[in-house]
């Protein structure tokens, strides 16, 4: 079987090639006939967001973009994983960021103790905030997009009440925001020119390793993605659904807290009514043009930026401002179907690969002498029974 162990590592190969390139060419045809639907020339589009993108002060503006974008799709990506969709995290890290504003505005701590406070508060209140649909999923059945789309609101309005001048905000002209955290627990910055990178681009870095260390390499992870595959299999095999599924919501949650810090530690300093929304949205089409993959995810959050950024150009240059909009809507629809097109394949591929290979063992013919070969070359040492017991369990 040796030989059909290589055939298929080449095709996995070829297939993890194939479907991103499948879908560049797709979103690239398509996203060139919706531009050429509107009258103007797509090639030149492609030419102007190209070329703006590459200068400097729009590459600072992309990755402090892609930071948020990344922790967001980082959130949802854990409950993707565990086979549920946490459509919430849009009203997690902003009841996450307003609760850390108002500790970080009312401490005079040292920044080095003041900082992990306001990170610390902010992931557990995202947490608490997912739990609450972990919880009422494993006691009372309820689903998560439900629950979690209707805390939604209950954040929001939560903040609103709050963010008031006689509560826990003060009034600035005609914006109210919480108390300015002290300049000495702001976050640090990379100096490059013209303008800063944020450094909670190293929190999104830590986020991103300890999402592939953790899912991909501990036991807590394998049972995450056991549950995540098949419930009833994972609970046979002694692990516990219903913690898991609170667990997962809990992580999700306390990592959708952590998407509001670019934005308070490093740029506006406190929650207003400014505060940037949607942003957990947006993680959800990142997190699917990503494959729930934390590299994937990353280069998804800066192509996300790179179109935002260049899009304003595109207006300049008298394009239709939507277009930006169809064009990322496309993107995540060609990636998710140029997959799923091309697992579909491989899988056929090789159910017929190994059907052949079974039926030229079945009748003696050339595969059988292969197989033959590689089980002598391969099974020197087993005892007279391992081969036995490998065809059982086959």
């Amino acid at each position: 079987m040796s030989g059909l162990k290589r055939k298929f590592g080449v095709q996995t190969v070829l297939s993890a090639l194939a479907a991103p390139a499948l879908a560049l060419v797709a979103a690239f045809v398509l996203s060139s006939a919706v531009i050429a639907a509107t009258g103007k020339d797509p090639f030149h589009a492609f030419y102007v967001m190209i070329d703006f993108g590459s200068k400097s002060d729009s590459q600072v503006w992309i990755i402090n973009k892609a930071i948020p974008y990344y922790l967001s799709a980082a959130a949802v990506a854990i409950g993707f994983r565990m086979n549920l969709f946490n459509i919430g995290v849009d009203g997690q890290y902003r009841v996450a960021a307003f609760f850390a504003a108002v500790v970080g505005g009312a401490l005079s701590l040292p920044g080095i103790l003041q900082i992990p406070v306001i990170i610390l508060t902010a992931m557990a209140v995202g947490a608490v905030w997912a739990g609450i649909a972990g919880v009422l999923k494993t006691t009372r059945g309820v689903s998560e997009v439900i629950t979690t789309i209707m805390l939604n609101s209950i954040a929001g309005s939560l903040i609103g009440y709050f963010l008031a001048e006689d509560r826990l905000a003060v009034k600035d002209g005609n914006l109210f925001h919480t108390p300015d955290i002290p300049a000495g627990s702001h976050f640090f910055t990379l100096p490059t020119n013209p303008d800063p990178i944020y450094g909670t681009v190293v929190i999104a870095a830590v986020i991103g390793l300890a999402y592939w260390f953790v899912l991909g390499r501990t036991r807590f992870g394998f049972d995450l993605r056991a549950v995540g595959r098949s419930e009833s299999a994972a609970a046979a095999s002694g692990v516990s659904v219903r913690r898991m599924v609170v667990t997962s919501m809990l992580l999700s949650g306390a990592v959708a807290g952590l998407v509001g810090m670019p934005t308070l530690l490093n740029k506006s300093f406190s929650y207003g009514t400014d505060f940037p929304t949607g942003v957990g949205f947006t993680g959800i089409a990142i997190a699917l043009l990503g494959r729930n993959h934390p590299v994937g995810m990353a280069l998804a959050a800066l192509l996300w930026g790179f179109l935002e950024r260049t899009g304003i150009q595109l207006e300049f240059e008298e394009y239709a401002q939507e277009i930006i909009g169809v064009m990322q809507g496309i993107i995540v629809l060609c990636v998710v179907i140029a997959y799923e097109v091309v697992r579909r394949q491989v899988l056929r591929r090789q159910q017929r690969e190994v059907g052949e290979e079974l039926s030229a063992r079945a009748s003696g013919g050339p595969g059988a002498d292969a197989g033959a070969a590689d089980a002598g070359a391969d099974g020197g040492s087993e005892d007279p029974g391992t081969e036995e017991k490998a065809g059982a369990t086959a």
